[in-house]
């Protein structure tokens, strides 16, 4: 059968989403006055084939990342820092046929947040 040999399957999308957000923090920051990123999102998909021959639509990532695109986060989330971001954005993509699943979220050139899921 093809595929007998495979060990591991997966796909790869990154987007750019562009949305203002602010900080509901502890301690004096900058990041509690509103601002905006430009966020670069990666997710990486690994899981079993669906009846399609997809492990994931690109379509059905796009809609879920996509949701965040010319936004204001603090409508979207209650603390809308790259962690919870990455965080929602991986919840939404979760499907049974998955093993693993990573969303990555670039705040700026240097610094990104990582939510991994294998059940």
């Amino acid at each position: 059968m093809r595929g007998d040999n495979i060990i591991d399957k997966h796909i790869y999308w990154r987007g750019e989403v562009s949305a203002a957000h602010h900080l509901n923090l502890n301690y004096e920051s900058k990041c509690s006055k509103t601002h905006g990123h430009n966020y670069l999102v990666e997710v990486w998909i690994y899981g079993e084939l669906n009846e399609n021959g997809m492990i994931m639509d690109f379509s059905d990532i796009k809609d879920v990342v996509y949701r965040y695109d010319h936004k204001d986060l603090n409508n979207l989330l209650e603390n809308p820092t790259a962690e919870n971001i990455a965080i929602d954005i991986l919840e939404g993509l979760r499907s049974p046929n998955l093993w693993r699943l990573r969303v990555r979220v670039w705040e700026d050139r240097d610094s990104y947040a990582e939510a991994e899921w294998m059940p």
